[in-house]
């Protein structure tokens, strides 16, 4: 059975990592995956409630602790319910069904006589005297999970399925959840001189000058070419990390040029290459199409910036982040200080949201640096906003370019995709760097461009094949070799620039061949769960009665299964277009198999479709001189609250289907949806992101 077992179990085979029963007669439950934002902790609590038949509000859950919660890598990837999930799931029915075996033989009877009701035990429906607190003992813990129990069948579900609210909410709107403001014994606080690029070499830095600019009482720690400036005064120690630039001289320094900022930038690049999918070479036969689709480099823009807190007390470092990974994150530090796995322990603590690798981790270990220096303190780094944007890993920016031969009915019968990107992962334990490591005295070599293989989704490539019923198909991927930034994995990696690609190609060719684009879309594909959702979708937003292209009025569609393996969603999106684009209406469909607590689905729904539009509308990093030139709202703008338009999401219920990962799956449709609605809306095609005003009266004038 072992074989089966979900890596997570695999990784913990130990009952004790995961569940225990507590004397206050709660049920202690410990997972690896963490929350940033996704609502993953209260569906996690639900599936144990559930296979223990204990009430939601016993469930007391620790997450992301290296002593003492289960190791589960980070938290990525729409894969928490799916993997965390799956085995919460197991781990609980086979210790329900342990302690009910026991109970048993002790009371000479047969398991199926007896029944759990909030974790008191009942024979034939009679009170046995014995509960989960009384009867369980070590032996029930100590054992490896065999993962051999069969759990229950949705229909037996009670918990499973409901919209329990999550418990993290009041907190958090009430400000007090934060790792923003924790506050510690002996706390400091600190800022970091920044490197302008990883081959920088401080000549000279002016400290006077400095603790002259912070007008207060500061120390300054320098390992290295890192330099931070500490202090119990935050106000204090923030003027001196403002200040300090213009008092230090970098040798070294890289110089950017704005032309780096698209995605084109790539294609005349040095890269790995890869061929996947037919070996052919494309097709030369019938009419041949193909166009090109593009989006650049774009930040997580989390609301809040990076903050790590760290202390070294005797010989042990205790380290406080919101990373999306604490074993990866202790691995690296305790790598890079020369210390023990078993000195450093990262615990996560809840930041103010981001799907995917920004600036967490490095601020936690500046944090740490800082703390070795200063023992017995605790050191609390927190970014600024300058800072975040400048200095944290972005993502790639993306260029694909498609290509179709077509029959005599205008449909594809041989497809290519051609992607051109830096890597979508490049987080430390796939081979990434942390900032603050290139510049202590034991720098790292340079990491080489690495993305997730096909097997884990990939990365450049991801959503890169279609699932529609093409005859023969192939993806070509040029990984740069080198990226004029730091880059890393942000919502969605590659999904969300092929999705748009694919979907928007789709749409231009149903308009080649004079054919509906839900008709043509239809026409090509068998998957009967991908079928159901557009139809679902197109009944629901009145595409048959949609109007002419051209009207300043659009509506468009799209869809996708992220990854072409978890969840599957299709987005329809009605906007105008005058000078700017304004959403008016989205609505969409999801099918993610069994769906554990509705409400979290639906904001995850709701939250990926904003994103996504705000990535598809606005954003992009700018480049420039020696660095990044985007670093506050007004550069760097996102969707506003008043910009967010009316969202009609409903979830398809297929609970005897497995759960499927849905944190990502609005994310690509979305993007296109707009880009096919705006297409609409205009009568022309914009097929480079953001879709700007610039872009828009580009494309008319081209027109």
């Amino acid at each position: 059975m072992s074989d089966t077992l979900p890596l997570s179990i695999l990784n913990n085979r130990r009952m004790e990592k995961w569940l225990r029963f507590q004397p206050d007669r709660t049920v202690k439950l410990a997972v690896g995956k963490v929350e940033i934002g996704q609502g993953v902790l209260i569906a996690l609590s639900q599936i144990a409630a559930e296979e223990l038949d204990v009430g939601i509000d016993r469930i007391d859950i620790l997450s992301g602790d290296t002593a003492d919660a289960p190791d589960e890598g980070s938290t990525s990837s729409s894969q928490s319910i799916e993997v965390s999930g799956r085995s919460v799931r197991l781990v609980s029915a086979e210790l329900r069904t342990r302690v009910l075996g026991r109970l048993a033989q002790r009371l000479n009877c047969a398991p199926e006589e007896l029944s759990v009701e909030d974790g008191v035990f009942f024979q034939d429906g009679n009170p046995t005297g014995h509960d989960y607190w009384s009867f369980s003992g070590p032996e029930d813990f100590a054992a490896e999970i065999e993962g051999a129990v069969r759990p229950k069948p949705p229909s037996a579900y009670k918990v499973v399925g409901q919209p329990v609210p999550r418990r993290d909410l009041i907190a958090k709107v009430t400000g007090a959840a934060f790792i923003h403001d924790m506050v510690r014994p002996d706390m400091l606080h600190a800022r970091v001189l920044r490197q302008p690029s990883r081959e920088a070499r401080l000549e000279a830095f002016d400290e006077a000058a400095v603790r002259k600019a912070a007008g207060g009482t500061i120390r300054i720690v320098r390992v290295g070419d890192f330099v931070a400036f500490v202090g119990d005064d935050e106000t204090v120690v923030q003027r001196a990390a403002v200040g300090a630039p213009a008092h230090a001289r970098w040798s070294g320094v890289r110089v950017l040029s704005p032309v780096q900022q698209e995605a084109a930038w790539f294609r005349d690049q040095p890269s790995d290459d890869r061929h996947i999918g037919d070996p052919g070479a494309p097709s030369e036969t019938g009419a041949i199409v193909s166009e090109t689709y593009s989006r650049p480099f774009v930040a997580h823009a989390a609301l809040a910036p990076s903050c790590g807190l760290a202390e070294y007390r005797s010989g042990h470092l205790s380290v406080w982040s919101h990373t999306q990974g604490v074993y990866p994150l202790r691995n690296s530090i305790s790598d890079i200080l020369g210390l023990k796995r078993e000195q450093v322990t990262v615990r996560h603590a809840h930041g103010a949201g981001c799907y995917g690798h920004n600036g967490a981790d490095d601020a936690a270990l500046d944090a740490a640096i800082i703390a070795m220096q200063i023992p017995d303190h605790c050191i609390r780094v927190q970014w600024r906003r300058e800072e975040e944007f400048g200095f944290e890993p972005i993502s790639t920016a993306h260029m694909t370019r498609l290509r179709a031969a077509l029959d005599e009915n205008g449909r594809p019968v041989d497809w290519t995709a051609e992607v051109w990107a830096g890597p979508h992962v490049q987080r430390s334990v796939f081979g990434g760097n942390m900032l603050a490591h290139e510049a202590l005295p034991n720098k790292p070599p340079a990491p080489k461009s690495n993305d997730p293989t096909e097997a884990n989704g990939g990365g450049g490539t991801r959503n890169g094949f279609p699932l529609y019923d093409f005859g023969t198909k192939r993806v070509i991927h040029h990984l740069a070799l080198q990226t004029p930034v730091r880059t890393s994995s942000l919502r969605g990696l590659g999904a969300l620039p092929n999705v748009f690609a694919l979907e928007c190609f789709v749409d231009e060719l149903a308009e080649r061949a004079g054919v509906d684009p839900v008709a043509y879309r239809l026409s090509l594909l068998s998957d009967q769960r991908a079928r159901l959702l557009i139809e679902n979708v197109a009944g629901r937003c009145g595409w048959a009665s949609r109007g002419p292209a051209g009207t300043g009025r659009g509506l468009g569609l799209a869809w996708s299964r992220y990854k072409n393996k978890a969840a599957y969603a299709c987005v329809a999106v009605e906007l105008d277009v005058d000078r700017d684009i304004a959403l008016r209406r989205v609505w969409c469909a999801a099918d993610a198999g069994l769906v554990i607590n509705p409400d979290g689905a639906r904001n995850q729904l709701e939250g990926g479709i904003i994103h996504a539009a705000s990535m598809t509308l606005k954003e992009q990093v700018t480049l420039d001189g020696d660095g990044i030139t985007s670093l506050d709202w007004d550069s760097y703008p996102i969707m506003r609250f008043s910009e967010v338009p009316e969202i009609e999401a409903v979830i398809i219920d297929n609970p005897d289907l497995p759960t499927l990962g849905m944190g990502e799956c609005t994310f690509g449709p979305t993007a296109a949806a707009i880009g096919n609605a705006v297409a609409h809306a205009l009568g022309v095609r914009i097929r480079d992101m953001p879709l700007t005003r610039e872009r828009i009266a580009a494309a008319l004038v081209r027109s």
